[in-house]
């Protein structure tokens, strides 16, 4: 059965919107970080907010490794009308997100990731879909925005499966969830 990765940049009091406004001083591991995880990734679920603004940016990016992944990678995007503009290898999903998500972890293939989409992993999360998280958290406290844990869920129990700081003072967490 595939695995629903959650991959998401947090400053250290929680915030998940807007990285780029808080996250400093990125250094080589952080990187490293990501393309280890994307290499074991096949699709991407994300929400239609996170959809429309990436979609302006992503497909003409060299920002590696990142560009190249989610430009030719399946987007799943959760969505209840058109997006007005186009990215190759996108999937709409206008069924209910954890039935859709519940049959894709059936298929064969790797993993699915989430990146950023805070809504969507929240819904995930809330539904025990999500099998890891793989977090960065930022040494900033960034006072204002979204949090990925700002919602009332049920008690949830994880597993570290690795901890690593960088020399920019990044923790690079991986955690696995448990059965509720």
């Amino acid at each position: 059965m595939r695995k629903v990765v959650l991959y998401e940049l947090l400053s250290l009091d929680g915030i998940a919107e807007e990285p780029g406004n808080w996250m400093f001083d990125v250094d080589q591991h952080v990187f490293d970080n990501l393309s280890r995880i994307i290499r074991s990734q096949d699709a991407v679920l994300m929400g239609r907010g996170t959809y429309d603004y990436w979609v302006d940016y992503w497909p003409s990016s060299d920002v590696e490794p990142f560009a190249s992944f989610i430009n030719h990678t399946t987007k799943h995007v959760v969505t209840s009308s058109q997006p007005d503009k186009q990215w190759d290898d996108t999937v709409l999903v206008d069924v209910p997100v954890t039935d859709y998500v519940s049959g894709l972890k059936l298929q064969d293939g790797g993993d699915i990731g989430i990146h950023g989409s805070i809504s969507l992993a929240q819904s995930l999360l809330e539904a025990g879909l999500v099998d890891e998280l793989r977090l960065v958290i930022t040494p900033t406290l960034a006072h204002d925005g979204r949090k990925l844990f700002d919602h009332k869920d049920a008690l949830r129990r994880l597993t570290l499966l690795d901890a690593q700081s960088t020399p920019s003072g990044h923790l690079l967490l991986g955690y696995r969830t448990l059965p509720t």
